[in-house]
């Protein structure tokens, strides 16, 4: 893989993990037994081809690479609605801002848009 290539694939985890911080879940869930169904983006959450690892707290997300845990963005979200999230930061990699919409299709899949038109699906990350 060139460096281009390597530098565009970071660039659209980073993507990923904003795009996870933008989305919310809710209706229900598979908590499993004993355990409630989550609710909103709290969590952990990754990409479709499971090299980006995004967690949400309180606010804040962070994005790592599954690989090296090396992080690769980072920055805040707001829910927007019900079952929409707001996601803005700072890709790590190229050193940009990085921004994010999405919406929360079920209690585990966001389906994200970014600000330059790329779409993409994060999956909540078992426990």
């Amino acid at each position: 893989m060139t460096t281009s290539r390597k530098l565009y694939s970071a660039g659209v985890l980073a993507l990923l993990a904003a795009a996870l911080a933008a989305c919310s879940t809710s209706g229900p869930g598979g908590g499993g037994p004993g355990r409630p169904a989550p609710t909103g983006v709290e969590g952990a959450w990754i990409d479709a081809k499971g090299t980006g690892l995004s967690t949400f707290q309180n606010g804040v997300f962070q994005t790592v690479a599954t690989d090296t845990g090396q992080r690769l963005s980072d920055g805040t979200y707001i829910m927007t609605g019900a079952n929409a999230v707001q996601i803005n930061g700072t890709s790590l990699i190229r050193q940009s801002p990085i921004s994010f919409n999405c919406l929360l299709i079920s209690a585990n899949q966001l389906n994200c848009t970014s600000s330059a038109g790329q779409q993409f699906t994060l999956t909540r990350r078992a426990a």
